[in-house]
């Protein structure tokens, strides 16, 4: 397994590549690291994305106007673990890309690069046996979504096949921020403990300190990504340390509430 976690909740943050340019998620993704960031889930801009709000729908948009690709993605993967060895990195993307990509390629070159996972969000676990083939030769982790409505013996199988960690969605619906947690997300991580005692993310509506901290008392990590997208699109020029600050936060309420957060990026041969 790629990542472990030792105490929660650690962090993991979300960024769309190439929003608004390629040089700007760099030095977001290296400032959110420097403040205590533990894993990256590095987006890869979309046309289509079903699954997305429209804070990440309008970031996809203007990414794809600069001509963001899964390639140029890969491209900064690399440049960030140069930086970073201990962050967790994960390829976060829909499966049209990675398709045109080609599978075998893209788990190479993803590999290559430093990266620890994958995330596809619209492959069901069902259709995603060349996908967990390629990823395990490769030794990409693989993480798959669970939602509220997924059906005990549907979390049965993504147990089986997720390593890294599961995600869990903490509501039905597109990504966004929320003002307030549904008890969706604690009682489908209590279902997801029935099938496995690996780590769970849970992600979808985090979006303040408080909500941070109430994850972190029935999961090992927090995703928190239209936040973070909200905060660059409304920080024209300062990006990178308004991100910065904002990780920050969250962790300091964390950390206040369970202890230090730590995250461990396990050394491969």
């Amino acid at each position: 397994m790629p990542f472990h976690f030792e105490n929660k909740p650690s962090l993991i943050a979300y960024v769309m590549c190439g929003d608004p340019d390629l040089a700007t998620t760099r030095e977001v993704v290296l400032a959110a690291i420097d403040a205590g960031a533990s894993v990256i889930e590095l987006g890869v801009p979309f046309s289509d994305p079903l699954a997305d709000g429209p804070v990440i729908q309008r970031a996809s948009e203007r990414a794809l106007k600069h001509g963001t690709s899964l390639q140029n993605v890969l491209t900064l993967a690399s440049e960030i673990r140069e930086h970073s060895q201990s962050v967790g990195l994960v390829i976060f993307s829909y499966l049209n890309p990675i398709l045109r990509m080609g599978l075998a390629k893209f788990c190479q070159v993803a590999r290559l690069a430093g990266v620890d996972g994958t995330l596809i969000t619209d492959l069901p676990v069902e259709e995603a046996a060349e996908y967990l083939c390629e990823a395990r030769k490769n030794d990409l982790a693989t993480i798959f979504l669970a939602a509220p409505t997924s059906t005990d013996q549907r979390l049965k199988l993504i147990a089986q096949v997720s390593s890294g960690f599961i995600y869990a969605i903490s509501r039905t619906g597109v990504t966004g921020e929320r003002q307030q947690m549904t008890g969706d997300a604690q009682s489908l991580v209590k279902r997801i403990r029935r099938f496995t005692q690996g780590p769970v993310a849970v992600g979808f509506g985090i979006s303040t300190p408080a909500q941070f901290a109430t994850v972190g008392k029935f999961a090992e990590a927090a995703v928190v990504g239209s936040a973070i997208v909200h905060i660059i699109e409304q920080n024209p020029g300062r990006e990178a340390a308004s991100v910065a600050e904002f990780v920050g936060q969250l962790l300091a309420v964390g950390s206040s509430l369970s202890g230090e957060t730590k995250f461990a990026r396990k050394t491969k041969s």
